[in-house]
């Protein structure tokens, strides 16, 4: 949990995961047969294969975490922000922020939403939910300091303690750390691949799934793998129905969400595969939302592929929540598929 605490903690706003890239890089440089970073940014580790007809598999594990970046710098040293990724506006009033200024420098402030206090808004007014251009940044600076200080561009990403509940865990940016923590841990634990192995730690799937795009089409693979969370809305109020998956309750095989449907063939492997070897597991069918995955499977020509998803709950909060055993069970998942 210490390694996923770091990554959890760390900024790494779309287009700008460059603190994440370098930590990954670091801790896995003895673990890859080579390792290179392509112009986009993703950092590609890759692994030799055993086989002598070794086809290409590539798991795709996204960086990058929903921010923002400074729009502008108004008179008064606040700051405007236009957002990267989906946030629920409810979620965001009176967070703690970190700003990366351009010297790479960081900043902490607050942001606010504009309008009355509640202590001085009316019933009507406290029932309005916010857009984000309603929300302003305080960095303690007057418009002057802030001016110097700051410019459009700059990423912003929200600030949480990581902890441990027990069996769980929460922080932000479980989506998609989460996915860094597994590819980290495959690469570490998979000597020697069957086939070709890519663990590509892409960039930008906030905002259009780009990176996995990207670098799926300079690799060419012949199987893809996403992984990232999933819903668990297992919570008070919530029917067997609408769970979409529990906590606890295993890796989630994605059949489909709202970007892919996965490769029937290799659904049913790694469902073999968990049955075989007593790995919890769960199956996921997500109306809406989409991963890396969807990008690896429309890549040049078509590739086999899926997602595995580990269930969390609060998703797109600072309160994301996932289950330590879940974890677990994906990476050793993915050890004895690519065995």
């Amino acid at each position: 949990m210490k390694l996923l605490k770091t990554l959890s903690e760390m900024s790494g706003a779309p287009g700008r995961e460059e603190h994440v890239r370098a930590f990954i890089q670091k801790e896995i440089k003895d673990h890859c047969d080579d390792i290179n970073v392509d112009a986009m940014g993703n950092l590609i580790c890759f692994k030799k294969g055993s086989s002598s007809n070794a086809k290409k598999v590539m798991i795709a594990c996204h960086m990058d975490e929903i921010g923002f970046y400074v729009r502008s710098i108004d008179d008064d040293g606040f700051l405007r922000i236009h957002q990267l990724g989906g946030f629920d506006t409810r979620n965001l009033f009176a967070r703690r922020v970190r700003i990366e200024s351009n010297d790479g420098k960081f900043h902490i402030g607050n942001m606010n939403p504009a309008g009355k206090s509640v202590h001085l808004a009316s019933a009507e007014d406290r029932k309005k939910i916010p857009m984000i251009s309603d929300f302003a940044i305080d960095v303690g600076m007057t418009g002057e300091e802030a001016k110097k200080t700051f410019r459009p561009g700059d990423p912003i990403t929200l600030v949480q303690d990581f902890i441990e509940m027990g069996d769980l865990a929460t922080g932000k940016c479980m989506d998609n750390r989460v996915a860094c923590w597994i590819g980290m841990r495959v690469l570490e634990r998979v000597k020697t691949p069957k086939d070709d192995l890519y663990v590509v730690f892409t960039v930008q799937e906030e905002i259009g799934i780009r990176g996995a795009t990207t670098s799926a089409f300079e690799i060419g693979p012949d199987i893809g793998i996403g992984i990232d969370v999933t819903l668990a809305c297992d919570l008070p109020g919530s029917t067997k129905g609408d769970e979409i998956t529990c906590l606890g309750g295993g890796a989630a095989i994605k059949i489909m969400d709202s970007s892919m449907v996965s490769d029937k063939k290799l659904v049913d492997e790694f469902v073999d595969i968990a049955e075989k070897n007593n790995i919890p597991f769960q199956f996921e069918i997500l109306p809406f939302g989409g991963t890396d995955g969807a990008a690896l499977q429309r890549v040049r020509s078509g590739a086999r592929a899926l997602t595995l998803s580990v269930p969390c709950r609060n998703v797109h909060t600072v309160t994301e929540t996932i289950h330590k055993g879940d974890l677990e069970a994906t990476v050793q998942l993915l050890e004895k598929f690519l065995a």
